[in-house]
């Protein structure tokens, strides 16, 4: 291997394993940076490109769209960033600040729908390309391990919490103790909310409360919505357990003008009919997870408030054996590839 090529770990096909390849080293185009990975994130929507769900996806595909790494290399027409910059990227690849939705300040849904990992290649690799427009600076305390989950369980929790209808001392549960609900508890207790833990078991409810909740609800054990209505009812649940049954026994849990908030991503359909949301005037919305500002703003949050996410390393040639302790529910509760 040259300087001039670098080692990445890609899908030939759907469905098949993760392969090492050797890529030719490019130089970032207009508007463009090249970024050396440091670490990248396994995230359990990285699926949805292996498997061939993402529509319109073009193979050989590299994952990946939780990064930290460093700039090695600037594009023409790139301001405020440079050389020697730490950077993280998380799933939005960028905008294109021309269409309508971005006209709008709504940069999250432009319509150019860059992916990172999907419309480009991700960060299971020793470099990528990336647009200057998807880019958020690490603050120098957080490491790239820690920051790199930020890049997206991170701002999805973050940002879903900042936006939701709760207030300082309002009840706000977390569904899931995963990659995103470990996250989520800590976010949520920071922010000065009442939190609530919702999880399998009784083994967790130590964690939970390590992480900062203020109440465990065993959902195994315990009836959530009744549980959450002796606390007042949720101002907001955050979903990130991909589990729809699960999610819809929080509906009739929740407070007037409650709002169940999805962020895990499953196939099926939730089971709330119109009475349960007219009734106390809730409702249920997804919320995607943000763009580089808004990674940027997550990282220093949670650098402030010694917010850090639990984590297992391993180098990058066995993203393969990662994937599948993710995808397997082995990992406790990210692992991060590192590409040194």
């Amino acid at each position: 291997m040259t300087a001039a090529t670098y080692r990445s770990m890609s899908i030939a096909s759907p469905g098949d394993a993760l392969q090492m390849a050797i890529e030719e080293q490019r130089d970032p185009g207009p508007q463009q940076v090249r970024v050396a990975v440091k670490a990248c994130g396994v995230c359990r929507s990285d699926a949805e490109f292996v498997t061939g769900r993402w529509p319109g996806i073009a193979y050989p595909v590299t994952p990946g769209h939780e990064i930290a790494g460093v700039i090695e290399a600037v594009g023409d027409a790139v301001e405020s960033w440079q050389v020697g910059d730490r950077v993280a990227i998380g799933w939005s690849g960028g905008y294109c600040e021309h269409c309508p939705r971005c006209r709008r300040g709504d940069f999250m849904f432009c319509q150019q729908n860059w992916v990172t990992g999907a419309s480009f290649p991700g960060g299971f690799a020793q470099k990528v390309i990336a647009l200057r427009t998807a880019l958020a600076r690490i603050p120098d305390e957080l490491s790239f391990v820690d920051a790199a989950p930020l890049a997206c369980a991170g701002v999805t929790t973050f940002n879903s919490l900042r936006q939701a209808g709760a207030g300082p001392g309002d009840v706000v549960a977390i569904l899931g103790l995963g990659g995103l609900g470990h996250l989520g508890v800590q976010f949520a207790a920071k922010m000065g909310y009442r939190t609530v833990a919702i999880a399998r078991g009784q083994d967790k409810a130590d964690l939970a409360y390590q992480l900062g909740a203020h109440h465990y609800i065993d959902s195994t054990a315990q009836s959530v919505a009744p549980e959450l209505q002796k606390l007042g009812g949720a101002r907001v649940v955050l979903a990130t357990a991909a589990n729809v049954d699960a999610m819809s026994a929080t509906v009739d849990g929740l407070s007037n003008h409650g709002e169940l908030v999805v962020l895990a991503v499953a196939p099926e359909s939730l089971h709330v009919t119109p009475v349960q949301l007219i009734a106390s005037s809730t409702t249920v919305h997804g919320h995607a997870s943000g763009v580089g500002q808004d990674i940027e703003d997550a990282m220093n949050f949670a650098d402030l408030q010694g917010i850090r996410p639990i984590v297992e390393t391993m180098p990058l040639a066995d993203a393969a054996q990662g994937y599948q302790r993710m995808m397997n529910n082995k990992a406790r509760f990210r692992v991060v590839l590192t590409a040194d």
